[in-house]
């Protein structure tokens, strides 16, 4: 999957001679964290967090008066404060390379940029959501979590047994094990009992860690 597939088209962005108020307020009515900036041109170039902006905004504890704040607030520009050596990626870029460049560099969002034009973005909140579409979080089914040994062919057994076994799963995760001889497996499955899936799994050699089909208690799981 790529990032053009999940990104925010279109992201609201703000003008780099544009106020601190200006751009607080266009925050909060769009209920985003972070802006992209850009010129005339719609060439990136920076980006504010609400941290950023907060960062220079007077303390609750201020001693000015409600008339200065906005005024001071007023006279420092986007262009003062923003970060100009943007991080970003493509729409090509895999979704994968784009968590890890958010986690390497403790950012929570990335421009998408085409060239050197402003296309998109994509932010954590996107990344969470593609994580509980990976795990199945919001299906209905016996969720196992479990220690298989890192053999080739492991996994096409396991998905084959539960095939024949008329099973449905609706989300597969793999993860690092406790060492390298094994790999951690989260499967959700839909149309088989608990003992029918953990009889199986164990029957392949797997060590079942956690088990529970009723994880997910969202309205879109059922009873």
């Amino acid at each position: 999957m790529l990032v053009g597939e999940r990104m925010t088209r279109r992201p609201v962005t703000i003008h780099e001679d544009a106020s601190v108020d200006e751009a607080l307020q266009l925050m909060r009515n769009q209920s985003v964290r972070r802006l992209p900036i850009t010129d005339k041109h719609g060439k990136l170039t920076g980006i504010v967090s609400e941290l950023d902006l907060l960062k220079v905004s007077p303390s609750p504890a201020t001693t000015l008066s409600i008339y200065e704040i906005p005024y001071l607030l007023s006279k420092i520009k986007m262009k003062d404060i923003m970060t100009r050596n943007v991080i970003t990626v493509t729409e090509d870029t895999p979704l994968e390379e784009a968590a890890r460049i958010m986690a390497d560099n403790k950012i929570g969002g990335l421009p998408v940029i085409q060239g050197d034009k402003l296309v998109g973005i994509i932010t954590e909140t996107d990344m969470f959501k593609i994580f509980l579409e990976m795990f199945g979080a919001r299906e209905s089914g016996v969720r196992l979590s479990m220690l298989i040994p890192e053999q080739p062919g492991m996994l096409a057994r396991i998905t084959g047994r539960i095939a024949e076994m008329q099973g449905n799963i609706t989300a597969l995760g793999t993860m690092m094990g406790e060492d390298p001889t094994n790999r951690e497996i989260v499967v959700r499955v839909a149309n088989l009992s608990e003992d029918e899936l953990v009889a199986a799994m164990k029957a392949l050699g797997a060590e079942v860690k956690l088990l529970d089909a009723r994880f997910c208690t969202l309205p879109a799981c059922g009873d």
